[in-house]
């Protein structure tokens, strides 16, 4: 019994030399370890705050957007962008307060707002709706190279339809014809056979005459 009882005391006095030699190490990947848990419970929760917050600004944006005034629609995304920009209700803001500037003559602003999105949306819908729109804007300023530029850009095929719709309102402006058909041709083709918008590409085709 005494040499058991002798075994024992020196395990444990190989275990109190042990701890004594790496118990700073084992201190260390245990804060470690909880820090990472921690750290990554408040990254959650800061998450979620951050949403929250955003939405609550968003709901302001939606609430000026009723007032169809472009100023207070604009510094309501402006503060949402400011403050969350990352977040998923910045470029919706921005796109509402584009749409409004639109309709307040305020074409510059627009477009500022519009190029925000596009660079900064992490959805790529919310990117081809603002580049559909600038490309519309720039048509109407008759910037034709800066219009066709947007519409190359590469997108989604669910978009092909309306890109090349609006490709071939560009080269119909700029008199090519030839192209601003075979753009049409595509839209037609690619939007759904039961949208009654083929029949709006098929007048656009028919104005351009010829074949």
């Amino acid at each position: 019994m005494a040499e058991l009882d002798l075994h024992e005391q020196e395990q444990v006095d190989a275990l109190k030399a042990w701890w004594n030699e790496n118990n700073t190490w084992v201190f260390g990947v245990l804060i470690v370890g909880l820090l990472g848990f921690a750290g990554m419970q408040f990254w959650k929760g800061h998450q979620a705050s951050q949403a929250a917050e955003a939405s609550k600004l968003y709901a302001e944006v939606l609430k000026q957007a009723q007032s169809n005034d472009a100023k207070r629609i604009g510094d309501a995304a402006d503060a949402l962008v400011s403050r969350y920009g990352s977040s998923a209700y910045a470029p919706r803001a921005q796109l509402f307060a584009a749409q409004a500037s639109l309709q307040a003559k305020d074409v510059a602003h627009a477009k500022v707002q519009l190029q925000w999105v596009i660079e900064h949306a992490s959805e790529t819908g919310l990117q081809d709706a603002a580049r559909l729109k600038l490309a519309s804007v720039l048509l109407d300023e008759k910037k034709y190279d800066e219009a066709l530029k947007q519409l190359d850009a590469a997108h989604p095929e669910s978009f092909t339809g309306l890109y090349a719709d609006l490709k071939g309102d560009v080269l119909s402006a700029q008199g090519k014809l030839a192209e601003a058909r075979a753009a049409y041709q595509m839209a037609f083709d690619k939007t759904d056979a039961k949208s009654t918008y083929r029949n709006l590409i098929q007048l656009k085709m028919d104005g351009l005459g010829g074949k």
